[in-house]
């Protein structure tokens, strides 16, 4: 957000006239100075003042000079600007000690870290080390006082704001309360939880009950997080708020629930304003029975996805790709990941600038190698995808999207591929989670959609082979696309996976548990996986249905007669917590 300083002479010129004969110093104007941010002109006068830029009493300024831009969100900015309202109050003003330079300095010091220009800043203090400076204080002081805070008696109401058209939207993070300061940006707040639920708090800065309440609302608002949006409204400064909602006492509380008014409610009490939004809460989210159960590998956000960093004798892999072992392209690769998987800590080793070039290697190779072979490049783009920079970069670079295409298209014949290549497929499936990109990459794009369609396919059918080694892995696959889902939902945002996506990989999670006797670590991933998806599932979701159909509760309980896994903890979890009182 940029930040301005407008800078008015409030003697119209005729300082820089008369200051050197009458002062013997040279004083080139007399500054009134404001800060104007985000659409807005904040000023001091007759306590700290807005206005649209420019359209004050003062006229147009002399000169804008952008200070810079600040990162600080406006709700921020809001929040600091009513910390200062006590200390730049009307009262307060002294047109030599205390005034408008004053306040802008103190602005752009939290806003940028930086302050207004010297020159400006030392203007009182060079005019008071003057003789005629001491003489002429009090009639100065008398004579431009309302010049500078305005006229008109008493503290009037701040200036409007910026018309909401040119005002950029309010920011809106979750889990912070949101500041509103035109009805636009109520309005489009509220428009935000129309599917959920809202709560105004209307204060003002000459309120001092209205702080007594603020520790609690931003408490509130973290506990919420996505699942309201939390408002809070300063009246005195957008005077079309309180016209709309009739406000005119403050604190007062408003909430909404799925875009329709509930309630309302005045005072500054914490404990009534902390039952009334949890009540709220309970309304628009009424609680998952799952949240009910002791379930604490499920109650939680997955912030661990399975990895596979183990490390192969690179040159010996190399001579797999032979008659491609020494294309330059490569040979850049290879050095970054010799020097990566050496160097501590990893990621200061800079990219290959290959890396764009890369990608047009891995399709021309893979379909050029004997298929016996093409392991080789697949555990080489596994160790590389073991970077996040790597896996972000080929999940947002276009041209790139085809490429594990071309990489997993043996899959789809997974009769005729071979057990190396289908490891090291899997193997390099999970390493694409080491960046939050991909997963986003796999629905929000028609080559993602197919890049996860071929995962699922991978992974359904490995979940039964033969070996438990590439079991495992399929279980751990099966778990990062489960957790990846989970994470959403627990985050009350929609499923990233179809329906039909869910249904496909639990029936083929269920049927694997079913069979599996012999690894326990498979189990773990099975189960773990199953219990993901089933989580929090909606009542009437197909996912449920197939677990009641199947009778997966007692298959799974039932694991504890097999000896090989029957110390495997998630079998009371998933299959008597979850599965056996959950459905």
């Amino acid at each position: 957000m940029d930040v301005e300083l407008y800078v008015y002479d409030l003697s119209k010129g005729l300082a820089r006239m008369y200051s050197l004969p009458l002062t013997g110093t040279q004083i080139d104007a007399i500054y009134h100075t404001s800060l104007v941010l985000n659409g807005v002109e904040y000023y001091f006068g007759q306590g700290i003042q807005t206005s649209i830029p420019g359209s004050t009493h003062h006229g147009q300024p002399m000169e804008k000079l952008h200070l810079g831009k600040t990162e600080l969100p406006i709700d921020v900015i809001e929040e600091y600007l009513q910390s200062l309202a006590e200390i730049y109050s009307p009262e307060s003003y002294d047109l030599f000690l205390h005034n408008c330079n004053n306040f802008t300095q103190d602005l752009a010091m939290f806003t940028l870290g930086t302050g207004i220009p010297e020159h400006i800043q030392n203007l009182p203090q060079t005019f008071l080390n003057t003789p005629f400076g001491q003489m002429m204080k009090p009639q100065i002081e008398s004579a431009l006082r309302g010049v500078t805070q305005g006229t008109g008696s008493g503290a009037p109401a701040p200036a409007p704001r910026a018309p909401a058209a040119t005002a950029p939207p309010a920011p809106v993070t979750q889990g912070t309360v949101r500041m509103a300061s035109s009805l636009a940006q109520v309005q489009q707040h509220l428009a935000a939880a129309a599917n959920s639920c809202a709560v105004i708090f209307f204060t003002s800065a000459t309120c001092p009950p209205c702080k007594v309440v603020y520790p609690t609302y931003d408490e509130l608002a973290e506990e919420a997080g996505p699942r309201a949006v939390l408002i809070k409204v300063d009246i005195s400064a957008a005077m079309d708020v309180s016209m709309k909602y009739s406000v005119r006492a403050t604190p007062t509380f408003m909430t909404f629930l799925k875009g329709q008014k509930l309630d309302q409610w005045s005072g500054a009490n914490p404990a009534q304003l902390r039952g009334n939004v949890r009540l709220l809460l309970e309304m628009a989210h009424p609680t998952h029975p799952h949240r009910r159960l002791h379930l604490p590998s499920l109650q939680r956000a997955i912030s661990n996805y399975v990895t596979y960093k183990k490390v192969p004798p690179l040159d010996k892999l190399v001579q797999k790709l032979q008659p491609h072992h020494e294309d330059p392209r490569l040979l850049s690769i290879l050095a970054f990941l010799k020097h990566r998987t050496s160097s501590s800590p990893a990621a200061d080793t800079a990219l290959p600038a290959d890396l764009p070039s890369f990608a047009t290697y891995l399709q021309t190779t893979s379909r050029a190698l004997p298929v016996e072979n093409q392991f080789a490049l697949v555990d080489l783009t596994r160790l590389l995808f073991l970077d996040p920079r790597v896996s972000g970069y080929f999940a947002a670079e276009e041209p790139s999207h085809d490429t594990l295409l071309t990489i997993f298209a043996p899959s789809a014949s997974l009769s005729s591929c071979p057990y190396p290549l289908r490891i090291v497929m899997l193997q390099l499936a999970c390493n694409l989670f080491t960046s939050p990109l991909y997963p986003h990459h796999f629905t929000s794009s028609p080559a993602g959609k197919t890049l996860l369609q071929t995962l699922l396919h991978l992974t359904t059918s490995s979940l039964l082979d033969s070996h438990t080694n590439l079991r495992v892995v399929a279980a751990s696959l099966a778990y990062n696309l489960a957790a990846h889902n989970h994470n959403a939902r627990f985050a009350s945002n929609p499923d990233p996976l179809t329906e039909e996506h869910q249904v496909e990989l639990t029936a083929s999670l269920v049927e694997a548990i079913s069979h599996e006797e012999e690894s326990q670590e498979a189990l773990h991933g099975l189960l773990f996986a199953l219990g993901l998806l089933v989580y929090e599932a909606a009542s009437d979701s197909a996912v449920l249905d197939l677990c009641n159909a199947m009778g997966i509760a007692e298959t799974v309980v039932g694991k504890r007669s097999v000896a090989a896994v029957s110390k495997e903890s998630l079998i009371r979890e998933v299959g008597e917590e979850l599965l056996g009182k959950g459905l």
